[in-house]
């Protein structure tokens, strides 16, 4: 318990304090126009409160990521708890904040566009496509996953049919891509994302005043099925850590965002948040049944996390607050399915500059984007997951790079970037090498690799600082 507790301290003493700095580092200037006021458009430049903003931000983020792969990363042990804590605070922190301010002087451009413009015109492309493959991908796991739920809450008829729910899904998922920002997100998403924290505050509160017996943080890997630690429990625990998805969605609430004040607030402050939230749940995974870590896999075998997630919150809040809680969890993802979406319309707008305002124009991205996310459901879920999990963390990766190059070129620490980008080089590199779906390498050639591709990328962005400057600093 002490561990736990000991973590939710940190987290939340690493947004008044890392935080600050990392505000400090940026460059903050409060008298500088932002994208909402310079580009209102009435669709997606629109002016909103910021604390409407961070509601939205973090409904935006917390998919299924932060309590799916919490619970997934729970299996390790509670070693996961580190890199929760350490994960959000100076490597997720990091990467949200500066997708986000980053988009907001760059007119509230998408991450592709941003990163094209530190890294070059070749990564332009690369990251064009592969941000909107990622996408879809999020869309269609976060399509695919509560309509799984909905089957399973116990309703008979067309309502235990995930067919069904996949459809009235999609056609949900139409709607918000394509009407304005403020007149279905800006209105609904907060009031979601204040439940989404009402329910993991039930859930934490249940651990702690129950005195749940909360295992404290080892480097002891327990995973049941001994899978190395390093470097899976990094992929695995993926949105309450670091993830690139939340660069893709960063840019939509940066054309909302009134005053660059309110950046850590949003954009910081939303990813501490959804950190709290997977610690959470990974401490009631390992937790909650009997057998600890055992149980866990026990019941993951039965019926995967969408059980694991009905059993804790049932046994935890009883059966309204369960309901409540499990709901909560169905909504996280679907808010985060239909921005996943949206977000994929910008980014193929802004790569070919095709103004959004005209409705004409909106159907003509909107409707092929989500058909092709429809047909991906009737793939194998768990191969879907798969390659969304390396492809989250390898985008999430160029940003920070992208970052420490933007901290470079203005002749700032760009160490608050750097560090984190070469040890997410490193992370994604070794597990394409050896996961089942990259090469299948053993351990004895993926580690050296990893450690060296991530030192040699790290050698040639110092090599190549002093070029940079040749590139207009953005003040």
């Amino acid at each position: 318990m002490i561990s736990f507790l000991l973590s939710l301290a940190v987290l939340i003493g690493g947004y008044f304090v890392y935080g600050a700095f990392v505000d400090k580092v940026f460059g903050v200037d409060p008298s500088r126009k932002t994208p909402a006021l310079t580009r209102a458009d009435g669709i997606d430049y629109v002016e909103l409160p910021w604390y409407k903003i961070f509601l939205i931000q973090l409904l935006n983020i917390a998919g299924l990521g932060p309590i799916f792969g919490a619970i997934m990363g729970a299996l390790f042990g509670p070693a996961a708890f580190l890199w929760i804590v350490l994960g959000t605070i100076f490597a997720g922190g990091v990467h949200d904040y500066f997708s986000g301010m980053l988009s907001i002087r760059h007119d509230g451009k998408s991450v592709a566009e941003i990163v094209g413009f530190y890294l070059g015109d070749k990564i332009r492309m690369v990251m064009r496509v592969f941000s909107v493959v990622l996408l879809v991908l999020v869309g269609t796991v976060f399509m695919y996953g509560p309509a799984g739920l909905l089957a399973n809450l116990g309703m008979g008829g067309i309502f235990a049919q995930k067919s069904f729910w996949l459809v009235l899904i999609l056609a949900y998922y139409f709607l918000a891509t394509i009407i304005p920002v403020d007149k279905l997100i800006g209105r609904f998403y907060p009031v979601f994302g204040a439940v989404l924290l009402i329910m993991a505050i039930g859930i934490g509160g249940a651990l702690i005043f129950g005195a749940m017996p909360i295992p404290e943080i080892s480097l002891s890997n327990m995973h049941p099925k001994g899978l190395s630690m390093w470097p899976m429990l990094f992929i695995t625990i993926a949105c309450g850590a670091i993830s690139g998805f939340h660069s893709t969605q960063s840019p939509i609430m940066s054309r909302c965002l009134s005053n660059e004040k309110y950046g850590r607030r949003v954009f910081y402050g939303a990813m501490v948040g959804e950190g709290i939230i997977a610690l959470i749940w990974a401490a009631a995974a390992m937790t909650f049944f009997d057998g600890g870590i055992a149980g866990l896999q026990a019941t993951l075998a039965e019926g995967g996390t969408g059980l694991v997630v009905n059993r804790v919150s049932i046994g935890l809040l009883g059966t309204i607050g369960g309901i409540l809680a499990i709901l909560g969890v169905i909504a996280c993802p679907i808010t985060s399915g239909d921005t996943a979406f949206r977000s994929a319309r910008l980014t193929i707008a802004d790569s070919i500059n095709l103004d959004q305002a005209p409705i004409k124009s909106r159907l003509l991205l909107a409707i092929p984007l989500l058909g092709i996310g429809f047909i991906l459901t009737f793939i194998d879920f768990s191969i879907i997951w798969r390659y969304f999990a390396w492809s989250n963390q390898t985008l999430a990766t160029i940003v920070l790079w992208a970052a420490a190059a933007y901290l470079a070129v203005n002749r700032r620490f760009h160490w608050l970037a750097t560090a984190p980008a070469t040890f997410m080089t490193a992370v994604v590199t070794t597990y394409i090498l050896q996961a089942p779906e990259g090469l299948r390498l053993s351990s004895t050639i993926s580690y050296p690799v990893g450690l060296i591709a991530a030192a040699a990328l790290l050698t040639l962005f110092l090599l190549k600082l002093p070029k940079k400057e040749a590139l207009a600093p953005v003040q």
